[in-house]
């Protein structure tokens, strides 16, 4: 029997924000536990929140790149459950009336499936449960509230993806949005980007859908493909030998590569949602939201068709330089000063790429200007040092912080264009590959391939390749 799979995504996305969403407590990753929280993110009694405006433009921020409707008129919730993490015994979210309704992203998978959204509200998130990493971690658990209040957006899609190939991509195109717009980092090994997986089966040609398991704890697009694969096919073979699926929360263990039962899963009402007390509803007007509209950058799509139509780049080389908005941005001032966008393209793609990797750091790191590459790419068009000279300058440039004009002018890197000096470098080498010599004069061209790296090689590198080539040639055909 056929079967069809129904996904449907929760993505929580920390929002960069200094301060958390409700105090004015730090939100930076990596500070000694329990050393960023107060008495609002500790929920001690009479501490207020105060809603941190910051944050809300980042939600709507990401609301209106999704298509989303921003609502007039948003109101806050309690969230009522009990756990370790969530020390005021509730979590304020949003339930009745979000921040944002509908919206939809198109992803290359299911036959360019357009992936609905249903919502889009804002949270507070809790603490952490350190589960080890003590001398008693087989015994207790600890807390760390560095976490707790820190804000957060939760984007809920529709079970509009067929297959688990769909929502890691999903998940994928929708990170790079978050972060490309600002609003995200994107790190999910810091946890500050977060998906659980709504996964049924049903009958292929069945309009109802099937009882679903909610997948937690994917934190990599990898793991999100193989627990929903593993986690349908659970189904599938359950529901085969005649059992049948139970409304359940399930963990992701990565080691065993299965997934495992953590709890039944709750329905809406097991949370008693009612309105935040403390806070007012949240209104939004228009000329808010078209401040904020304001701020959008051109989105990755829309700027990759640009760099093709523009700059004429093969889709290739403008896919990979629209990775990141500071990786595009680095590349068009490059492009702008260099008046040669094909060659800013190698570049960038190459040597820098090449050298960040190397040294493992970021664009935003790179201590070589977008001006200083282009000057460099300057030269090599107007000839005056070779590209293999041009790689050593760049090299020393990245390093040092000096331009390329002070450093060819003081090592004396420039490009040999003088024939007579061309000529006599060739006549050296055409007198000590006698050999050589012979067999281009008996029609191996590929020997000429080495002669012309003997010429470079004698040269220092600095020899016109396209000079050289010429002149060794005639010089060959000339001593016959």
């Amino acid at each position: 029997m056929q079967y069809e799979p129904v996904i449907g995504l929760e993505i929580h996305a920390h929002l960069q924000t200094r301060t958390k969403i409700f105090c004015g407590c730090s939100t930076a990753f990596g500070a000694p536990p329990n050393s960023q929280v107060c008495p609002v993110c500790l929920g001690l009694p009479g501490a207020l929140p105060v809603l941190n405006r910051q944050a809300v433009d980042c939600a709507i921020k990401a609301a209106l790149t999704l298509g989303c409707d921003v609502q007039p008129v948003s109101v806050f919730a309690r969230k009522n459950y009990f756990y370790p993490d969530l020390p005021k015994g509730y979590q304020i979210s949003q339930y009745e009336r979000p921040l944002a309704l509908g919206g939809s992203l198109a992803i290359a998978a299911g036959g360019g499936r357009r992936v609905g959204l249903t919502r889009i509200h804002l949270e507070e998130d809790a603490g952490k449960s350190l589960h080890e990493g003590f001398a008693d971690s087989d015994r207790r658990t600890y807390v760390d509230y560095n976490r707790s209040g820190v804000p957060l957006i939760e984007i809920v899609t529709e079970p509009d993806m067929r297959s688990a190939a769909e929502a890691a991509e999903f998940f994928a195109r929708l990170r790079d949005i978050l972060v490309w717009i600002g609003v995200n980092d994107g790190n999910m090994e810091e946890g500050s980007l977060r998906c659980d997986g709504n996964v049924s089966v049903r009958r292929a040609g069945q309009q109802a859908f099937g009882v679903k398991a909610e997948v937690k704890n994917v934190n990599s697009f990898r793991y999100m493909q193989k627990a929903l694969d593993y986690e349908i096919e659970r189904q599938i073979d359950l529901l085969e030998s005649g059992g049948v699926v139970v409304q359940e929360t399930r963990l992701w263990d990565a080691a065993a590569g299965r997934t495992v039962s953590m709890r039944s899963k709750e329905e809406a009402h097991d949370y008693r949602y009612f309105p935040e007390p403390d806070l007012p509803p949240l209104a939004v007007d228009a000329a808010r939201i078209e401040r904020v509209r304001a701020t959008l950058p051109e989105l990755p799509d829309a700027r990759r068709q640009r760099f093709v139509a523009a700059y004429g780049l093969p889709e290739y080389d403008a896919g990979v330089l629209t990775q990141s908005a500071a990786l595009a941005d680095y590349y068009e001032r490059v492009a702008s000063e260099a008046g040669n966008p094909k060659a800013a393209s190698n570049w960038v793609m190459g040597e820098l790429l090449r050298t960040l990797n190397d040294r493992g750091t970021t664009i935003g790191l790179v201590p070589l200007a977008p001006q200083a590459l282009a000057g460099l790419i300057r030269l090599v068009d107007a000839g005056a040092i070779s590209s293999s000279i041009a790689k050593d300058v760049f090299a020393m440039m990245y390093d040092t912080g000096r331009s390329a004009d002070e450093i060819v002018a003081a090592r004396g890197l420039a490009q040999i264009d003088d024939e007579a000096a061309l000529v006599a470098i060739i006549g050296d080498v055409l007198a000590a590959h006698g050999d050589a010599v012979a067999q281009v004069r008996a029609g191996r061209q590929a020997t000429f391939g080495f002669l012309v790296g003997q010429v470079m090689k004698a040269s220092g590198g600095k020899a016109n390749p396209k000079l050289a080539n010429q002149l060794l040639r005639r010089e060959i055909e000339r001593s016959a």
